[in-house]
């Protein structure tokens, strides 16, 4: 045995000791203090998120934020995730497309603190963690994250949600390192409350519902309680066409018009109504299998060509041609039909808490979850185009011998080609709508949870002493399922040719053999819709993977007051924790055997982890009770540290050092410094190598992005330096370009490689990552003034510098590396390569391969400050009279100070200021109560930004975004038994600043209403 594990085993026997003869005591006669599950009164201790120690109120050296149920039921929302988007130190995950072509997500929704990214907020439920719920395969720049889905949560038993805003891994852990979310359920519940809600957007879509059932009592004579939890909620998939901003098919594209970095000019100018050119649904048609436009089959009047629903051959617009493959107008491939919007999503929820009093101080209690999100999202379709020549999903090739050609297309084609009529052969290029059944993605996943805790109190003399024993079982079972094309099938099918009058499928396009496998049945590519059923079923399967998550947690811990000083009691809490993760991810038949796609084979995998964790806090008062000094009412020092041994990442030592300054009554200080960590994903560590046909996104040599980048002039001069010493590089397939100079040949290149899936992209995992580390601090004050009762005014501001990130290199991030370092790093710049010279279907210079990884690299600054007023009180005491009912004010806001990283650690950018991470993030409540009603209002407010970082005039024709602002109001009248609500959230309608369809509400104006039943 190593020294290592003889201190964990050591360590795990004086736990283990501690604890059993903790549950051995004697039960006393004092009631035990209640846990973290709900609001402090009559003064008795709880523990409010960022301590394990109990405190009278809440009184913690670093910000917390609370949202009720109140405030779910005000706004109408149907989701935990809801409340946690409105959240202005949150950045919302809306599960919507961005415009660039990916999809809208899988459905599962997670909060992400300032903007760090979703796996570095920690998710608890009653202070324990849950288990991981996403995959990590798959996820948007590959980071392999652990998520918990804010679906999941129960809204009946949920009683607030505490935000800690700023580490938190001293006490909780890995992953705290911009806050943690905290979601407290209700102890207890007695009665039957069943809740009805149903709203539909201005438009008359986008129809959401929501039914739940929640029921509790009482039993042993009141020592006991359970309750239970069900609900249901479904949303609706949105598509780009179904907003007028999104359906405005804008795209920036090269401007002839710019003539330098520093004229004045945007490097790009805008069109609408963008599409594809090179294909649409119908198929246009190619004298050769490559996209430029001379290659277009044309009449004898000039006119491109392409086929109608019918077969026939009629004239196809391509609108005004932006290069390729995008033009403005035209019968092409609408850029908005590339994706979906929003992703669907229906959830259903099981859930049962209960408790029971073993002794006045020993009490068991449980909490078991099922719930079962499914999200369904319109990804990127079925493609064959010129475009992706010499792929997979290459142009369809057809002679005059295919059995679906009509005679009229047969004569209008041999009329253009001769060659056509002898048999030569024309290629289709063309975009899918009914190749397969259904052309949606779902991604459900099951998640299934089981707690037990034993907790209780006992006294050493004159202190009182509490402790908790629990363990839980988390399990996730998630599965992603979309509809694929078999590719020897599809090359069987579309080769079609008559056969005793009757079209079969044929060995080759210009043969006349049917083709030996007899279940082959034809397609018939020409025309939208032609595709039979029986076409359909034959190319079609069913593609996708299954995961399972596991964690098993034990945590013990102790707390309570280890002795008394003339400023106060001296608190402690220790806590050991021991938890075990594994992760399994099943691909299907068709994954494992590669059968669809570019071919490439994925490989089942699996593995695991354990961490054992002890952690301790201490509360020190140094100025209190007995003793004060002027201006010094009362100060606390605040400790935490945590020691961790992950079998895998090593171990890590994390420390919270806080500080709480009481002045005066109503005015205090605060701030802490800590030091947090995250420990790398299972995904991260043990995803399997693999290849395949992907896009590299943005080449930073791409003449629309030269001039931009964190360092323009290092960027272009590398750039120009790789087209100099490359004459290849920026010469299309027939030619055009060479003999050009490298500047000429850079200002008009144009890769292809970012759009479409024509490079070769390694991935996998990596098991030599250690984990990241950040170092917080954070810093405010909050005011009461005793002459304003009922005002609440704090600011706090929050830093967190981190280094060793988890960062997800992507090819694109290479490239970035490469291109604006002004000495670029050999390594990165090897890890992807470029075509060396023009081919019949490539452009020089095109990535060829690239490479997505995870690497200890990345570097990430935050600033930022947290404000909050808010003021409750009686309109009575303000204008007099009698009961004239009561007003609340709340504003919160978050200034974004500074936010910037960089994937390798040397390339900074800034996403501060851009509609990411704008400046300025607020919102605004207004509550009236009087008796049975209650009238709401809010106000969502996002400043002035920029639209992208470093978004200059040079750069973007709309360097900036507008400050964008929606109003939402409700009202709610409650008969005892039963209560009513409606509400309009974005009563104005108010559009996201244009042109960003995520900087705003893209849902537009939406009614909702609601009733509640409570029976006793």
């Amino acid at each position: 045995m190593t020294n290592t594990h003889t201190r964990i085993a050591r360590r795990l026997m004086a736990s283990t000791a501690l604890f059993t003869a903790m549950a051995a005591m004697p039960a006393l006669a004092q009631q035990a203090a209640p846990q973290d599950t709900g609001a402090n009164e009559a003064g008795e201790p709880i523990i409010v998120t960022g301590s394990r120690i109990r405190r009278p109120e809440s009184d913690n050296a670093a910000p917390v934020s609370v949202i009720g149920q109140q405030a779910v039921i005000d706004r109408g929302y149907t989701s935990a995730a809801d409340a946690l988007n409105d959240l202005p130190s949150n950045v919302p995950v809306l599960n919507q497309a961005d415009g660039s072509g990916e999809a809208s997500g899988s459905g599962i929704q997670a909060p992400n603190l300032f903007g760090l990214g979703a796996g570095r907020t920690l998710t608890l439920v009653n202070g324990r963690r849950m288990v991981t719920s996403s995959s990590g395969i798959g996820d948007p720049g590959g980071v392999g994250d652990a998520q918990v889905d804010s679906n999941i949560i129960p809204l009946g038993l949920l009683e607030r949600v505490e935000v800690y805003q700023g580490g938190g891994a001293a006490v909780y852990g890995s992953d705290a390192i911009a806050g943690v979310v905290n979601y407290i359920l209700k102890s207890d519940f007695t009665g039957l409350v069943l809740d009805g809600q149903t709203g539909i957007s201005g438009r008359g879509d986008y129809a959401t519902y929501s039914l739940r059932g929640t029921a509790g009592t009482n039993f042993a004579g009141g020592r006991g309680n359970v309750a239970i939890d069900v609900g249901w909620s479904k949303s609706p998939i949105l598509r780009f066409s179904d907003r007028p901003l999104s359906n405005l098919g804008r795209l920036t594209v090269s401007n002839s018009a710019d003539t330098g970095p520093s004229d004045g000019i945007p490097s790009v100018k805008e069109i609408f109504n963008a599409a594809f050119w090179p294909f649409n649904g119908n198929g246009v048609i190619f004298t050769r299998p490559a996209p430029p436009p001379n290659f277009l089959a044309r009449n004898a009047s000039g006119s491109a060509l392409q086929f109608d629903s019918a077969g026939n051959v009629v004239a196809y617009n391509t609108g005004t041609i932006q290069g390729i493959p995008f033009a403005s107008g035209g019968d092409g491939f609408a850029y908005q039909e590339l994706a979906g919007l929003r992703t669907g999503v229906e959830r259903y929820t099981a859930n049962l808490i209960g408790h029971y009093d073993l002794t006045d101080r020993m009490k068991i209690s449980t909490e078991l979850l099922f719930a079962r999100t499914t999200g369904s999202e319109i990804p990127q379709g079925n493609s064959r185009t010129t475009l992706n020549a010499g792929t997979y999903a290459g142009p369809i090739a057809f002679t005059i011998n295919n059995g679906f050609l009509t005679a009229q297309a047969k004569a209008a084609l041999s009329a253009i080609s001769p060659t056509f009529a002898a048999g030569a052969p024309m290629y289709l290029s063309k975009y899918f709508y009914d190749l397969v059944p259904d052309a949606t993605r779902t991604t459900t996943t099951d998640t299934y949870r089981a707690l037990v805790t034993l907790d209780g109190d006992f006294d050493i003399g004159a202190r009182n002493f509490y402790w908790s024993v629990s363990g839980s079982y988390g399990r996730v079972e998630g599965k992603q399922r979309t509809w694929e094309v078999i590719n020897s099938r599809y090359n069987n099918a579309i080769n079609a040719v008559l056969s005793g009058g009757k079209v079969v499928c044929a060995i080759n396009a210009d043969a006349v053999t049917t083709n030996d496998d007899a279940s082959c049945a034809p397609i018939n590519p020409f025309g939208r819709g032609n595709v039979s059923q029986a076409a359909r079923d034959y190319v079609s399967t069913r593609a996708g993977m299954d995961w399972t998550n596991e964690q098993v947690d034990l945590l013990a811990t102790l707390g309570g007051s280890l002795f008394s000083l003339p400023m106060g009691d001296v608190a402690f809490s220790t806590a050991y924790e021991h938890r075990d993760e594994k992760a399994r991810f099943s691909p299907l038949a068709a994954n494992l055997q590669g059968t669809f796609g570019d071919g490439s084979t994925q490989i089942a995998q699996s593995g695991g982890y354990n961490t054992d964790e002890l952690s301790a806090e201490l509360s020190i008062p140094l100025v209190g009770k007995d003793f004060t000094l002027p201006l010094v009412k009362a100060l606390e020092l605040k400790g935490a540290f945590r020691y961790v041994d992950n079998s895998l990442a090593g171990s890590e030592n994390v420390w919270d050092v806080g500080l709480r300054w009481e002045v005066t009554s109503g005015l205090t200080l605060r701030g802490s410094r800590s030091r947090n960590f995250r420990a790398p994903t299972l995904t991260q560590l043990l995803a399997p190598t693999s290849s395949g046909l992907g896009s590299v996104g943005f080449d930073p040599c791409d003449a629309d992005r030269i001039n931009s980048g964190p360092n323009p002039a290092n960027r272009r001069a590398n750039c120009l330096a790789l087209f100099a010493a490359n004459p290849g590089y920026g010469v299309d397939p027939d030619g055009t370009g060479a003999g050009l100079s490298a500047a000429q040949r850079l200002a008009r290149f144009q890769d292809p490689a970012e759009n479409f899936s024509i490079a070769t992209i390694t991935s996998g995992g990596n098991r030599g990552l250690r984990n990241e580390i950040s170092d917080t601090l954070t810093y405010g004050f909050v005011f009461q003034p005793r002459f304003v009762p009922g005002l609440t005014v704090s600011a706090d501001r929050v830093q967190i510098d981190l280094k060793d990130g988890l960062s997800p290199f992507t090819t694109e991030d290479f490239m970035a590396a490469c291109y604006d370092e002004a000495t670029p790093d050999a390594a990165v710049c090897s890890a992807f390569s470029r075509i060396a010279n023009p081919s019949a279907t490539a452009i020089g210079g095109s990535v060829l391969t690239g490479t997505t990884t995870t690497f200890n690299a990345g570097v990430i600054k935050y600033r930022g400050e947290s404000y909050m007023i808010d003021y409750r009180f009686a309109l009575a005491d303000v204008f007099g009279g009698g009961d004239i009912g009561k007003l609340g004010l709340r504003a919160v806001a978050t200034h974004n100070a500074l936010l910037t990283r960089s994937v390798t650690g040397t390339t900074f950018t800034r996403t501060d200021d851009t509609y990411l991470s704008p400046k300025w993030v607020g919102q605004f409540n207004a509550v009236y109560d009087k008796g049975p009603f209650r009238l709401t209002y809010q106000l969502d407010y996002r400043g002035r930004t920029r639209s992208a970082a470093n978004a200059t005039i040079e750069t973007t024709p709309t360097p900036m975004l507008s400050a964008n602002v929606v109003h939402s109001i409700s009202t709610q009248y409650d008969l005892g038994n039963f209560a009513l609500r409606a509400g309009v959230d974005n009563f104005t309608d108010k559009a996201p600043s244009y042109p960003q369809i995520a900087y705003g509400d893209i849902l537009g104006r939406r009614f909702f209403v609601g009733a509640t039943i409570k029976l006793k």
